[in-house]
């Protein structure tokens, strides 16, 4: 099913703040789908970035951040050609995506009772990444953009197959570069090797848990309807993101970063 979300640009004021606040602090131009899925329901936008700041604003995020990306191996992928734009997006998908892997696995298991650990090394956030274009919806890709966005979400076996990973919509920008990741991609999609990839973003952030728990700040009480919104968090933090990891690592190797 489709997620109920507030995208940047309908932001309300009071919401528009702490996604200012998100793009500061993991240091990208965007914000990820399951913080929009968050300000879309009551109180819980504001029940996970309590917890949020004070981890991006130590650098124990950007820490946990970059030792997830280390543990991750990947095949060897092939070149693509792409304009100097579809980097840049790329990267911001990466260190997007490995933050909030960090961080959001961090606040799920401490709402399932893990205790906090040692503090972790910090990193620096990193120079701010510039804003990419504009997200498109599905529903504004041509019909060939769609089906191969489509395809490739298809290739992640997602426990709710309509979710699509955002990175595969924004590269409807390019329709050259989104006909030809199928191809680019292969060696991952192949023989079980995204899941292994996957499974190892997974564990990785896992192990950077009980750390990063001890720089979170207080969670408060629960929005209603957490429960159901932790379901969903586990489902980001198991398959959605750490899926499009390894996938975002292997497009920096084939387009040469």
């Amino acid at each position: 099913m489709s997620l109920p979300e507030i995208r940047e640009p309908d932001a309300p004021p009071a919401v528009a703040a702490i996604y200012a606040g998100l793009r500061e602090g993991v240091g990208v131009g965007q914000v990820n789908l399951i913080w929009r899925h968050a300000a879309a329901l009551p109180d819980m936008l504001d029940w996970l970035w309590a917890q949020a700041a004070p981890a991006l604003a130590s650098g124990a995020a950007a820490g946990a951040r970059d030792r997830i990306a280390a543990a991750v191996e990947m095949p060897p992928v092939a070149g693509l050609a792409a304009p100097p734009e579809v980097a840049a997006l790329v990267e911001t998908y990466n260190r997007g995506n490995l933050t909030n892997l960090a961080l959001l696995t961090a606040i799920r298991l401490r709402a399932a009772g893990l205790a906090p650990g040692a503090a972790g090394a910090p990193a620096a956030v990193g120079a701010p990444l510039p804003a990419p274009p504009p997200l498109p919806r599905l529903t504004d890709l041509t019909p060939e953009a769609a089906a191969a966005a489509r395809g490739l979400a298809a290739r992640h076996g997602l426990s709710d197959p309509a979710v699509i990973p955002s990175l595969y919509l924004h590269l409807a920008h390019w329709p050259a570069v989104l006909a030809a990741l199928p191809a680019a991609l292969a060696p991952l999609f192949e023989d079980g090797a995204l899941v292994v990839a996957r499974d190892a973003a997974v564990a990785a952030a896992e192990a950077e848990a009980p750390a990063l728990i001890a720089a979170l700040g207080p969670a408060g009480a629960a929005p209603e309807g957490c429960g159901a919104f932790l379901a969903r968090l586990a489902m980001f933090t198991r398959e959605v993101i750490p899926g499009m990891v390894p996938v975002g690592l292997a497009l920096r190797r084939g387009l040469g970063g």
